[in-house]
């Protein structure tokens, strides 16, 4: 195998973010009260949720707004009187406790941290992802954790992808590849700072985006041989 640092994001692409996220969003609204009507709430507290992470990796908008903000605007959308501030606090400190691995995520991790050095990129909240990490099961195999948070900037900007790759023991751009399920963040991100890509694809969507993935796998199984598969290519 020709790399030796694996950049991996972190929700839906080794943890299940979508899972964690609504028992998060349930756990939250009944702790603030609420008993009934809280399964319609979600597909808008999702969309907003999107919609202001996009945001966000524009540089509109700050993240510490943004914990906020999607809650207020689900509870003014429903003329709901629920405190905005209160909802984001609890929700962050559910997520750390509702963690649920993608099939495949501990061996991967485990089998490409033999190899080499296993990095995590992502744009979540700093210490709730650290927690999140811990309550999985995979941080022995994970050597660090490089948050756009702590950079100050967020994929794909390439200057948190220097920043990432300042934390790892050793780094060379031909050496090095990024396992990721958004074409927007990561696998563009990738492109732009020129290194190998994976774009994890497990609903085989098509990819009708500028972002160029150097190989895509359907299931975390598959990344081992498809990596070797670039090395004998």
């Amino acid at each position: 195998m020709k790399h030796t640092l694996f950049l991996f994001d972190l929700d839906d692409t080794l943890l299940d973010f979508k899972a964690s996220e609504q028992l998060s969003f349930v756990r939250t609204l009944e702790a603030l009260g609420m008993r009934e009507g809280i399964d319609s709430l979600f597909p808008q507290y999702q969309a907003i949720n999107i919609a202001l992470w996009r945001e966000f990796e524009l540089g509109a908008v700050s993240k510490d707004f943004l914990k906020v903000e999607r809650f207020r605007r689900t509870f003014a959308q429903n003329g709901l009187e629920l405190d905005a501030a209160a909802a984001s606090h609890l929700y962050l400190e559910s997520l750390s406790e509702t963690v649920v691995l993608i099939d495949g995520a501990k061996q991967v991790c485990e089998a490409l941290s033999a190899i080499g050095e296993v990095g995590i990129i992502t744009n979540g909240v700093e210490h709730i992802q650290t927690r999140r990490i811990a309550s999985s099961g995979l941080k022995d195999h994970i050597s660090f954790v490089s948050t756009s948070e702590a950079c100050g900037h967020a994929k794909p900007d390439s200057r948190f992808f220097d920043y990432a790759t300042k934390m790892a023991r050793a780094f060379a751009h031909h050496e090095t590849v990024i396992v990721g399920d958004r074409l927007d963040a990561d696998i563009l991100g990738a492109n732009r700072f020129g290194i190998d890509s994976c774009w994890f694809n497990p609903g085989r969507m098509p990819n009708a985006s500028e972002a160029l993935p150097t190989c895509e796998v359907a299931t975390l199984h598959e990344i081992v041989p498809a990596l070797k598969a670039l090395a004998v290519g």
